[in-house]
């Protein structure tokens, strides 16, 4: 039985990334939902059960939650032979694949929105769900490649001796086993369509929306919090669910890690299909990309660099407050910011989970789903919510440059724990043991035993979490102030006023974006650790 002071211990250092949970997340989130019940001082436009007895307010749940499974369903579909190809199959161009299914993952939403309507200019459901399915083939193909990958082959061997065929091996043998790791990227892939902001923003408009467009309607342009609250709560309940769905399915995913690893192989006979497929998709996958990236050098005159040259203004008319580069420094600084933010609180978030299962205290799954919910969580009811809470801290953080950071690094700070915990629980339990009973402190066991093997995880969830906060729309949109804004919320603008120069440089500056991370997604597939990490 573990003693009962390393486990209270750990317990109270749990309370620090709670903490900064509470103060960051939770007390905005429960202040503007606290506002939209009329539990303030702002004065409501409508009641909550109204909105809810609303048909309307259940088209938007249908919706919301149809263009989600839709796309799960496809993600799924395309991820899983590229799953099948990176741990299964011994070929050239796998390392290749694997970084070229990662950009689309990173990308930023209304980069990726703009992609689409390079290809489908009136936008639309079809459209919708192609680009949020074209976000989350990774998510697929990492989690379930990092199970296939330790699937024992000789059950599926032994099947085929027998004299099933290669479809009935798998849906027999192979499928079962994987179902852990499809359960679990079923629901991180369906909770991050269920919440996409700015690909529907950008290929909905005004005629398709979801809970999180309606509720950034309603707060930002109509003022109705009443209503914009009750959104947030049908949200916060379906984000609920899944994570409780998805955390089950990742504990049973854990479990199977067990299993021997299997070295790939070349591809035999039929399964030579399935690696087509694969690059199929990887080519589906490169289309948006090479079609913006040509959309940011066509104008109607011909070929010009014109849009890249507009990056030194600011754009026709004077559209922008500040020239496209200064915004693209605003976007490497608050990255940075929320970067750092988000190592320091995610690895020692990692480091409390791994010691508080290793101790068996129920706290680790409260704080791992609690570490989750701001994925979940429309961006927008926490950014309104920073606005009218944050003047209680000292200081007034309504005015602070760090109010982006901190709301880029909720995002963040999931995502780096998901890439450092497997690693960190992975560390042989005996190495620690040996340096403790050699007088080592627990800091120090920490620093040289753990810390140089999770070394490498740690600078990939660094670029990782960059290239994430970079990107980052949602939250941004909000707060950014108007001679501070970051990239993404440049290209919104420019996208929502007239001019051809305007156009020009908003696709010139999703083709910049999108060259900074695919470098950074090519550096974190150099110093990726095998089976380190979900992501």
């Amino acid at each position: 039985m573990a003693l009962p002071g390393p486990r209270l211990t750990w317990s109270i250092a749990a309370l620090l990334p709670l903490a900064f949970l509470g103060v960051f997340f939770a007390w905005p989130v429960v202040a503007i939902v606290g506002l939209g019940f009329g539990f303030g001082a702002v004065e409501r436009s409508g009641a909550v059960w109204p909105v809810l007895a609303d048909p309307r307010t259940w088209d938007l749940v249908g919706f919301t939650l149809g263009q989600a499974a839709a796309a799960t369903a496809l993600a799924l579909v395309a991820g899983l032979p590229v799953a099948f190809l990176l741990a299964r199959c011994r070929v050239w161009g796998t390392g290749l694949v694997r970084a070229a299914v990662m950009v689309p993952f990173v990308l930023p939403t209304v980069v990726v929105g703009l992609a689409f309507r390079a290809l489908w200019p009136d936008g639309g459901v079809l459209p919708i769900v192609l680009a949020n399915a074209f976000f989350n083939v990774a998510v697929v193909a990492r989690t379930v490649g990092g199970l296939w990958a330790r699937v024992d082959r000789r059950a599926e061997d032994a099947a085929r001796a027998l004299g099933a065929s290669r479809a009935r091996a798998f849906t027999s043998v192979v499928l079962p086993a994987l179902a852990p790791a499809i359960g679990s990227a079923a629901s991180v892939v369906f909770l991050f369509c269920a919440t996409s902001f700015g690909v529907v923003l950008v290929l909905g408009g005004a005629r398709h929306r979801t809970l999180e467009t309606e509720i950034y309607l309603r707060t930002v342009e109509l003022f109705d919090l009443s209503g914009a609250a009750a959104l947030s709560l049908l949200q916060f309940a379906a984000v609920l669910a899944v994570l409780l769905l998805g955390g089950a399915a990742r504990r049973r995913r854990e479990r199977s890690l067990a299993l021997r690893v299997e070295a790939p192989r070349r591809p035999a006979g039929g399964e030579w299909g399935v690696v087509a497929a694969a690059w199929l998709v990887v080519g589906a996958l490169l289309l948006p990309v090479v079609g913006l990236v040509v959309r940011s050098l066509a104008t109607d005159d011909g070929w010009s660099l014109a849009g890249y040259r507009a990056l030194a203004g600011t754009g026709e008319r004077g559209t922008l407050a500040v020239p496209g580069w200064q915004a693209a420094v605003n976007s490497v600084r608050t990255a940075t910011d929320a970067t750092l933010v988000a190592l320091v609180v995610g690895v020692l978030s990692a480091v409390v989970l791994v010691a508080l299962r290793r101790h068996g205290s129920w706290l680790a799954e409260t704080l791992d789903t609690a570490l989750m919910l701001p994925l979940g969580v429309s961006a927008v009811t926490v950014g309104f919510g920073y606005l009218i809470t944050m003047d209680a801290l000292p200081g007034d953080f309504r005015t602070s440059p760090l109010l982006v950071p901190l709301a880029q690094a909720l995002v963040v700070t999931p995502l780096v724990v998901r890439i450092v915990l497997p690693v960190l629980r992975a560390v042989d339990e005996r190495l620690r043991q040996a340096a403790a009973t050699l007088g080592a402190s627990p800091w120090r066991v920490w620093r040289e035993v753990d810390l140089p093997l999770a070394a490498r995880s740690l600078v990939a969830a660094a670029g990782f979490g960059f290239v994430v906060a970079l990107g980052e729309f949602g939250a941004t949109s909000f707060l950014a102030r108007p001679d501070a804004p970051t990239l993404p919320v440049v290209i919104a603008r420019l996208m929502s006023r007239p001019g051809e120069l305007n156009s020009q440089l908003a696709y010139a500056a999703c083709a910049l974006l999108m060259v900074v991370t695919t470098a950074a997604v090519l550096l974190i597939e150099r110093l990726r650790v095998p089976a380190g990490g979900e992501f």
